[in-house]
């Protein structure tokens, strides 16, 4: 792929609104072949500042439900649909996430990851292919073929969710820890030093 070095995409302008609103392209992060992929929808005012996706307040979250869960930030690897802010951080199109698609299939296949967690509907509906009721269907695991290989999916509320709607934060939390058990039984998870 011409724009994209191992897992980092470099030198993209194929979404002009995108191109126009970014400082940077934000890559995602994380061991290049953890046994979790989380996938989140798009960066942020402040994933855009420090290139680094989930570093605000819902990252905040995240964090602590990896912990909870046995695991930290350097145990996962954290990516997006969109590798680059939509002004006023809109909701990607469905044409900025299909132009950043094949960056995402490439990561996938790179890592390799035992699951994938999609944090949120929009990450959730581009996996999967269809529309989502990520609130009732969030701890749910489809088997989905990414690029040949079938690949488990687990659909997942977004962080910010449990920040405007605490009622949701048992649901974040359970399924945090339902993907950190996937994971260890794929085999190669490491706990990291708790």
């Amino acid at each position: 792929m011409e724009h994209m070095d191992g897992l980092s995409v470099e030198g993209c302008e194929q979404c002009g609104d995108l191109v126009a609103s970014r400082s940077r392209i934000v890559d995602g992060v994380g061991p290049a072949d953890a046994e979790l992929l989380f996938v989140g929808e798009a960066p942020g005012e402040r994933e855009d500042e420090q290139g680094e996706p989930f570093v605000g307040r819902s990252g905040t979250v995240l964090d602590d439900a990896l912990r909870d869960a046995g695991l930290s930030r350097a145990d996962v690897r954290i990516t997006n649909c969109v590798r680059c802010r939509p002004p006023e951080n809109r909701d990607p199109t469905s044409d900025e996430r299909s132009n950043c698609r094949p960056y995402l299939d490439r990561e996938i296949d790179q890592v390799d990851p035992t699951v994938i967690v999609t944090l949120g509907k929009v990450p959730g509906e581009h996996l999967l292919g269809r529309d989502l009721a990520v609130t009732s269907e969030a701890g749910s695991i489809e088997d989905v073929d990414i690029e040949g290989t079938t690949r488990r999916v687990l659909i997942c509320v977004h962080p910010a969710a449990t920040l405007y709607d605490r009622s949701q934060r048992e649901t974040f939390e359970r399924t945090i820890q339902q993907a950190a058990d996937l994971a260890g039984d794929g085999g190669q998870v490491e706990l990291g030093d708790f």
